[in-house]
């Protein structure tokens, strides 16, 4: 099975627990992306990997016309559903991979992008696909989990990950991610970090298989008995397992086209 059929399975099966967390339903979290975006970029606005379209519908509150675009058709459903509950006609929906967006050049004036980044095996290639679609000026706002510094923390925390969920590839270190931006010819203007606390079997349950996920509590457990944080601050608490997800926000924009870059 190839990565992208890998990650429509998951999402199918994932759909209504996400839909439904209020981890990844908090508004909260989704209007730190809708109020970073700069007033001049609230026209017409792309949702990457929208997923239930917690994001979206609060981009359409703002913005005059919203693209949710997501590779799994069950999450489209779940978004459209959301709109539709909340009476919101400025969204258009669209299936597709992100790899290769199906818009013209410079047709947005934002992009947006929430808890994706992780999922891509190639993020360079999105994120050009991202700035390729923004107009000149236009804003990117990509958020996304982020891993320890340290080599060795970050991939026990992504091989955690990976287990509870094989469409996950790899959270970055901050400073990668914040390469891969500037690397994609973006000029950042905010960067925002943030902890979320996490208690493990909420956050294993979205997944909805307890097949996979009854060796990884067993592991996850010893992990943090002996003392292992996992690059994540995970710990027992009160019997409980918990730990933080590390968000990092940025904000960047699309230069505008100069006579001498032209």
């Amino acid at each position: 099975m190839d990565h992208l059929e890998r990650t429509k399975q998951e999402f199918t099966r994932q759909a209504e627990g996400f839909a439904s967390s209020a981890a990844t339903t908090d508004r909260r979290e989704a209007r730190r992306l809708v109020d970073a975006l700069p007033a001049d970029t609230i026209g017409r606005v792309l949702d990457v990997a929208c997923g239930p379209g917690i994001v979206t519908c609060e981009l359409a509150a703002t913005a005059r016309e919203v693209v949710a675009f997501d590779l799994t058709p069950e999450m489209l459903a779940k978004a459209q559903a959301r709109c539709a509950t909340h009476g919101l006609r400025n969204v258009a929906f669209k299936e597709g991979s992100a790899t290769d967006l199906p818009f013209a050049e410079d047709y947005f004036d934002a992009v947006v992008s929430r808890l994706s980044l992780h999922h891509f095996q190639d993020p360079r290639r999105v994120l050009g696909e991202m700035r390729r679609v923004a107009r000149p000026g236009g804003a990117l706002i990509i958020a996304d989990v982020t891993s320890s510094e340290a080599a060795d923390k970050s991939a026990v925390q992504n091989a955690i990950e990976v287990l509870r969920d094989p469409s996950h590839v790899r959270m970055l270190p901050a400073s990668e991610f914040l390469g891969l931006v500037r690397d994609a010819g973006l000029v950042i203007e905010l960067i925002a970090t943030w902890d979320k606390p996490r208690e493990f079997e909420e956050w294993a349950g979205i997944v909805a298989d307890d097949e996979r996920i009854r060796p990884l509590r067993t592991l996850v457990r010893a992990l943090a008995a002996g003392g292992e944080d996992a690059g994540m601050n995970l710990v027992l608490a009160g019997g409980l397992m918990v730990f933080v997800h590390r968000w990092q926000l940025v904000v960047a924009r699309k230069p505008v086209r100069t006579a001498a870059t032209a």
